[in-house]
């Protein structure tokens, strides 16, 4: 009988502590007033501490998935529910746009806005997905992958260009909003050699494809690194990189996709509407007039069904005998070293007429139709729903493809042909 009365009182005071600690907690404040933040606050629970949001992209600047917000009123090492509601997304045109666009296996979150992890796997209902936390401080982020913010872009090119000699950071051009677009290019100080290579890496022509970011951060800090296969690929290219191209919808938490009139990717074109793809244009234009363009990468993150990295390959239409082989060459060449933890996929689909009505006016494609034969033009997706598509796997592939490019290059390709 007294054990039945201890285990009742027991069970009282610790339900009493319970209530009291909830009670005591401070409330949950969610709020996304930042560089890149985009969430609509449905429901926060200050009891059950669940957090309800919606992305809050405006259509009118892209598909409406991305989100991240910030959360203050934690007590370090509670749990977190969060949950996100995407079945209310709609692109420009007024379609529905589907959930799976906004709903990651894993989210992202982070206690400093510069590190990030993967939450464990969430509960996914309809079109809704909740993932639990228990961060350790008063104050975490999440989002729908690793932010990479203008912020981000320029402290990257500032601090490489501060540690090394041979780079040099400079602006692309203001965006028509008047926003900077930061790039940087390795090459040796005050090397002036028109015989020397150019590659040219670029990321975030998509803002929402967060992923795109983080390769490229990988691909240059390997880049400019002591590795004897990136020192090899320093003596003989100059290596110029963009960190961001739309930049605006990156600022302003916009997906940037399918954006009105069209997007960054759909404007490589005879008269481009957006100055950051005007401005790369008339640069590899310049670098294949002189003889020395060999390489073009455009950045991207895919669907959430894709699961390792693949490559959009030249459209039958746009492709030579010569320069399919070289492009396939220099695939070869990632093989060897995109292996782990996200292995290339041995799928190459390619961007012609089917896949897009403005299918010359994407980036590769304009490149190909334009450049000597001897270029390879060439879109990279890395997967962004897997556990390794966070900041360090994203590098990974970055510094694979560096290695890919370096080992493709030990030949130079424009020793073979000359024509267009």
């Amino acid at each position: 009988m007294m054990s039945r009365l201890h285990c009742f009182i027991l069970m009282w005071v610790l339900s009493i502590l319970l209530s009291y600690s909830r009670a005591a907690a401070e409330n949950l404040v969610v709020t996304s007033d930042f560089p890149g933040g985009s969430a609509e606050v449905v429901q926060i629970d200050q009891r059950q501490r669940i957090i309800l949001v919606r992305p809050a992209g405006d259509p009118q600047f892209g598909w409406p998935c991305w989100w991240y917000f910030r959360v203050k009123g934690l007590t370090p090492g509670e749990e977190l529910t969060v949950t996100v509601d995407a079945s209310q997304m709609k692109q420009a045109n007024g379609q529905k746009l589907s959930a799976t666009w906004a709903l990651p296996e894993q989210a992202a979150f982070s206690t400093d806005q510069r590190v990030w992890s993967q939450t464990p796997p969430g509960k996914k209902q309809g079109e809704t997905c909740e993932w639990k936390v228990k961060p350790d401080t008063k104050v975490v982020w999440f989002a729908w992958g690793p932010a990479f913010v203008p912020g981000d872009a320029e402290e990257l090119v500032k601090s490489l260009s501060q540690k090394h000699t041979h780079v040099t950071a400079f602006e692309l051009c203001k965006t028509r909003a008047g926003r900077s677009v930061p790039a940087l290019v390795v090459s040796p100080a005050g090397e002036k050699d028109e015989s020397r290579m150019v590659i040219w890496v670029q990321a975030r022509q998509h803002a929402w494809e967060s992923g795109g970011s983080w390769v490229g951060r990988g691909f240059i800090e390997w880049a400019v690194s002591e590795d004897p296969q990136a020192v090899a690929l320093r003596e003989k290219t100059d290596i110029y990189f963009v960190p961001v191209m739309d930049i605006d919808n990156v600022a302003t938490g916009n997906g940037g996709k399918n954006q009105v009139p069209h997007d960054h990717n759909r404007d490589w074109s005879e008269h481009p509407r957006w100055n950051a793809v005007q401005t790369a244009m008339k640069s590899i234009k310049t670098f294949d007039e002189q003889g020395r363009l060999v390489m073009f990468v455009d950045l991207h993150n895919p669907g959430a069904n894709s699961k390792q990295p693949f490559f959009y390959i030249a459209p039958p239409e746009l492709n030579t005998e010569r320069r399919k082989a070289l492009q396939d060459a220099f695939i070869a060449a990632c093989r060897v070293e995109m292996r782990e933890p996200l292995k290339l996929d041995r799928s190459t689909p390619s961007t012609g007429p089917k896949y897009d009505k403005r299918w010359k006016e994407i980036s590769s494609n304009w490149v190909r139709s334009v450049t000597r034969e001897h270029v390879v033009g060439i879109t990279l997706e890395t997967c962004w729903n897997t556990p390794h598509s966070n900041p360090q796997g994203y590098m990974t592939v970055g510094m694979q493809l560096g290695r890919g490019i370096a080992r493709y290059l030990q030949q130079d390709p424009r020793q073979s042909s000359d024509s267009k």
